[in-house]
C-alpha cells in the first residue's frame, strides 16, 4: 500500500494553526442582549408560608454558535439576594416558604463579556406573620428578682424586633422592655417590682410596612414580697456627747440563704456581715449624720436608717493674736480658747491646753506672750483635750496661725527718675524705702495739686509720681512724700530738698541776642565782621549754631561753656550781606532762636575814588572827542568860504578861534565839576560881546578898530591874510590834548576825596556853564551871519 508523506503529521499541525491564526486575525465574534426578563410565581400578593419562585431569563444575539457565560445578580430592594454564573439563558430562585422579610422589589442583572443589562421590577407581598412564642424561666419570682424571658418566632426571616408587656389584672397593658434585634428569636433579662398577679406576652415587628404581629401567648405570673426588712437599734440612744460609747445593732428577722446586711454612712459602708451585725464605736463630732441598715439578697434590697447627732464636748479651739497688726519689735500674744462647753460631761471639769510653732511644743498654757522678731516667725497651733465621763480622751486642735511680724517702714528718700531735672519741664519723681513689709502706701504732697497715692505691693518697689514744671531749684523743697505700712504707726516723711546736692539741674537757655561788630549799618567790603551771640541763662555746655537766611546749612556751630561765643567773617564781600541769626542750646533739648539781624555791605572807599576818576576821565575824553570832530568839519567847512569871506570877517573869526597859551593853561587848571562846560565855546572876558556886538551893531565905533586890526600889515597879499588865520586857528589843537591829558592825570590822583569834596561842595558857578555852553556849530553859524553882513555892507 501508498505510504503518505513522512512529514504528513507536521503538516496537519502547521494547517490547524494556520487556520487558528485565520480565525484570531478576523477579531472576536459579535453578539448583543436582546432582552433580559423576570418573572415571579406566583405572582402578586402570596399568604405568609407560600413557595415562590424568583426567575431571571436572558436573550443574547450573536454571530456563532460558541457557548457564552451569563452573570446574573438578583437584588431585593437593591440589596443582592442570589447570583450565579452559568451558560444557561435563565436561572431561578426558590422560596421556601415565603415570609414577609421576602417582601419587596426584586430586579435581575445580567452580564455578558462586559456588556450589562437588566429588568425591569416586580413586586412580591407576603401577607401574614408567624405568631410569636414567649417563654419565662419563672413564674413565680420576689419583688425585684430577675428571671429570664424568651420570645421567638422561628419561620420568620431577618432581623424580628421583640417586645415584652405586662398586663395587671385590671387590663392595663404596660410594655416593660425591648430589646435590640438579634435574628427570630430574642432572649432578655426581667424584673418586677409591684407585689401581686399579672400576665405577660411579647409580639414583634419586621418593619413599619408590614406593622406588629400577633401576641404571643400569655403567662401568668404572681411577684411574691421579700420580708427581708431590717431592724436597726442604736444605743444608748441617738443623741449623744462626744466621747460617749455608742453601739448599732442591724439585723433581718426572718433571713434567707445568701442575704447580707450592710451598716453605711454618707453611702461608706461602716460594717458588714451575713443575716445581722453590731457596730460599737466612741462617738465624735463627725459621726453626726444618717446611718443605713441594708439587706441584701440578689438584686433584692431593704434598707431602715436613723439620724445620729453628736453634740460636742467641747468648740474646737481658736488662737488668737494681740496685736492684729504686728510690727518687729513689737510685743504679741497668743490665746487659745474654747466657745462651747459642757463641763458636767468632762471629768473634773478641766481642758488641757498646749500652744505649738511649727509642730514644736511652746507652752502647755492657753495663753503665750512674747518680742516680734524673725525668730518668732511661724505658723502657731493650739491644742485641747478632756476627758469624757466613759474615760474617752476628747481632742480638737485649732487651724494654724500664721504669724509674720512686719518690717517698719523705713524714711524713704525722694528722688528724680532719671537723675536730671530739666527746670520748666514736667519731670518725675520717685518715693522709695530701703525697707518695710509691702504693701507700702506712698502719698506725694505737690505745691498746688492734691495729694496722690500710690501703693506698692512688691518689696523694693517705690512709687513714681508725675509732677508739673518748676522754674527753680528751690522748689523742689515744696514736694513732701510719706510712705506708711499700718494705720496704726504714724508715716515716714522725706523732702525734696534732701537730694538737691546730688541731683543734676539743667536750665533751658534764654533766647540769645545776637550782636554785629561793627554796627549792621556800618560794614564796608574787606572788612572783618563779628557775629556775637550771647544767652543771659542756662546751664553749659552751650551750643551755638549761627545761620545766613539764604545759605543752605548752619554757618558754624561751638560749644562753649561760656555763655557767649563770636564768629568772625573775615573781609566780608558785597554778596555775604542779608539776613543773619543764632541759636542756642544746651542740655536741656530747648533750642533757642534769636532776633534776626539784616547786614548791608557798602562799597569800599577806595573803588568809590576810582570809580569817580574812571567817569571823569570818560566823559572828559568824550567831550574832547567830540570837539575835535566838530573842529574838523569847521575848518574843513571854512576852507570852502575863504574866498567869499572878507579880510575883516577872516581876520575876526580866526581870533575867535583861535585859543591863547593862557586859555591851555586855564582848562588844564579846571575842576571835575566844569566838565559840563566847553572850553573852546568860553572866550576872555569880553570877547563874546564884541562878537555880538560887530554882528548886530556894524555902526557901533568898535568896527573901525576892527577894520584896522585886520589891516594892519599892506603889504600883505589878501590871501595870505586867510591862510594865516587858519594856521593861527589850528596851533591851538594839540594843546588842547595836552591840557585834557593833564585833566585826567590829576582826576585820577585826587580821586574819591576831590569827587566827595564835590558831591558836598557844587560849583556855584555851575549856572553859568550851562549859559556859555555853546557849540562850535553854533558859532560857526553866527559867524556866517557877520560875515554876510559884512560883505553886504561893503
Amino acid at each position: 500500500m501508498d505510504s503518505g508523506p513522512p512529514n504528513a503529521p507536521l503538516l496537519l499541525l502547521l494547517l490547524t494553526c494556520l487556520l487558528h491564526c485565520w480565525q484570531g486575525g478576523r477579531g472576536q465574534s459579535s453578539y448583543t442582549i436582546d432582552s433580559v426578563d423576570l418573572t415571579i410565581l406566583p405572582s402578586g400578593a402570596v399568604q405568609s408560608g407560600t413557595p415562590v419562585t424568583v426567575r431571571c431569563h436572558v436573550r443574547v444575539s450573536r454571530d456563532d454558535a460558541a457557548p457564552l457565560r451569563h452573570a446574573f445578580q438578583l437584588k431585593k430592594d437593591d440589596v443582592p439576594v442570589h447570583a450565579a454564573t452559568t451558560e444557561e439563558d435563565s436561572v431561578a430562585y426558590q422560596l421556601h416558604g415565603a415570609r414577609a422579610a421576602d417582601s419587596g422589589s426584586y430586579e435581575c442583572r445580567v452580564t455578558v463579556l462586559g456588556k450589562s443589562k437588566a429588568s425591569a421590577g416586580r413586586r412580591l407581598d407576603v401577607a401574614g406573620l408567624q405568631t410569636p412564642v414567649l417563654y419565662l424561666n419563672k413564674t413565680a419570682p420576689y419583688e425585684g428578682e430577675e428571671f429570664t424571658a424568651t420570645c421567638s418566632a422561628p419561620e420568620e426571616k431577618g432581623s424580628l424586633v421583640f417586645r415584652f408587656y405586662q398586663m395587671s389584672t385590671t387590663g392595663g397593658s404596660q410594655k416593660i422592655k425591648q430589646p435590640a434585634p438579634t435574628g427570630v428569636s430574642s432572649e432578655t433579662t426581667l424584673v418586677l417590682r409591684a407585689v401581686g398577679d399579672s400576665v405577660l406576652y411579647c409580639d414583634y415587628e419586621v418593619n413599619l410596612d408590614f406593622g406588629r404581629s400577633n401576641r404571643s401567648n400569655q403567662i401568668p405570673v404572681m411577684v411574691k414580697e421579700l420580708y427581708i426588712f431590717p431592724i436597726m437599734n442604736v444605743l444608748p440612744s441617738s443623741d449623744v456627747f462626744e466621747g460617749d460609747v455608742m453601739e448599732v445593732v442591724c439585723k433581718v428577722v426572718n433571713p434567707l440563704r445568701n442575704i447580707e446586711v450592710f451598716l453605711t454612712k454618707d453611702r461608706r459602708i461602716l460594717k458588714k456581715a451575713p443575716v445581722s451585725l453590731s457596730h460599737r464605736f466612741t462617738a465624735r463630732q463627725g459621726d453626726s449624720g444618717k446611718l443605713v441598715c441594708k439587706a441584701e439578697w440578689g438584686n433584692v434590697q431593704k434598707e431602715t436608717n436613723m439620724t445620729v447627732t453628736v453634740k460636742e464636748l467641747f468648740s474646737k479651739p481658736q488662737l488668737t493674736m494681740q496685736p492684729t497688726d504686728l510690727f518687729e519689735g513689737d510685743r504679741f500674744q497668743l490665746t487659745c480658747s474654747v466657745s462651747i462647753y459642757a463641763p458636767e460631761r468632762i471629768r473634773n471639769e478641766i481642758i488641757r491646753f498646749a500652744i505649738h510653732r511649727d509642730g514644736a511644743n511652746l507652752t502647755a498654757a492657753p495663753a503665750y506672750a512674747a518680742v516680734a522678731k524673725p525668730s518668732q516667725n511661724g505658723n502657731y497651733t493650739c491644742a485641747a483635750e478632756a476627758t469624757a465621763l466613759s474615760d474617752a480622751v476628747v481632742a480638737k486642735g485649732s487651724q494654724a496661725l500664721v504669724v509674720r511680724a512686719k518690717v517698719p517702714v523705713s524714711q524713704p528718700a525722694l528722688s528724680v527718675v532719671g537723675g536730671t531735672l530739666v527746670l520748666g519741664k514736667p519731670f518725675q519723681l520717685l518715693c522709695r524705702s530701703d525697707s518695710g513689709t509691702p504693701p507700702i502706701a506712698y502719698t506725694l504732697n505737690s505745691p498746688g495739686a492734691p495729694a496722690e497715692t500710690v501703693v506698692a505691693s512688691e518689696p523694693g518697689r517705690g512709687a513714681v509720681f508725675n509732677c508739673s514744671a518748676i522754674r527753680e531749684t528751690p522748689a523742689l523743697s515744696d514736694f513732701l512724700c510719706h510712705a506708711r505700712n499700718s494705720d496704726n504707726r504714724p508715716p515716714a516723711s522725706a523732702t525734696g530738698q534732701q537730694r538737691q546736692r546730688s541731683l543734676r539741674v539743667i536750665e533751658p537757655v534764654s533766647r540769645p541776642v545776637l550782636t554785629v561788630f561793627p554796627g549792621a549799618g556800618d560794614v564796608s567790603e574787606g572788612q572783618d565782621v563779628t557775629l556775637s551771640c550771647a544767652v543771659q541763662r542756662g546751664t553749659p555746655a552751650f551750643t551755638f549754631t549761627w545761620f545766613h537766611a539764604e545759605a543752605e546749612g548752619p554757618l558754624s556751630r561751638r560749644v562753649s561753656q561760656s555763655r557767649q561765643e563770636s564768629y568772625t567773617i573775615s573781609s566780608v564781600r558785597a554778596e555775604q550781606g542779608g539776613v543773619y541769626y543764632c541759636e542756642a542750646d544746651n542740655p536741656a533739648s530747648e533750642t533757642k532762636e534769636s532776633l534776626r539781624v539784616v547786614i548791608a555791605v557798602k562799597m569800599a572807599g577806595w573803588k568809590k575814588g576810582l570809580i569817580s576818576g574812571i567817569v571823569v576821565c570818560v566823559l572828559l575824553i568824550l567831550a574832547l572827542i567830540l570837539i575835535l570832530a566838530l573842529k574838523r568839519r569847521l575848518l574843513q567847512f571854512k576852507r570852502r568860504r575863504t574866498g567869499e569871506l572878507s579880510v575883516k570877517s577872516a581876520g575876526t573869526k580866526a581870533e575867535r578861534l583861535s585859543l591863547t597859551q593862557a586859555e591851555v593853561n586855564e582848562a588844564a587848571n579846571v575842576t571835575p565839576g566844569m566838565i559840563g562846560k566847553s572850553v573852546w565855546s568860553e572866550h576872555p572876558s569880553g570877547s563874546e560881546s564884541e562878537d555880538q556886538n560887530s554882528v548886530t551893531s556894524p555902526e557901533k565905533p568898535a568896527q573901525p578898530q576892527q577894520a584896522e586890526a585886520r589891516q594892519a600889515d599892506p603889504n600883505r597879499a589878501p590871501g595870505e591874510t586867510a591862510s594865516s588865520e587858519a594856521r593861527n586857528s589850528t596851533q591851538g589843537v594839540p594843546e588842547q590834548a595836552d591840557a585834557a591829558s593833564a585833566v585826567c592825570f590829576v582826576a585820577s590822583q585826587q580821586g574819591s576825596v576831590e569827587y566827595a569834596q564835590l558831591n558836598h561842595h557844587p560849583d556855584p558857578h555851575g549856572d553859568h556853564g550851562n549859559h556859555g555852553d555853546r557849540t562850535v556849530q553854533d558859532d560857526f553859524i553866527d559867524e556866517i551871519d557877520m560875515g554876510s553882513v559884512h560883505i553886504n555892507g561893503e
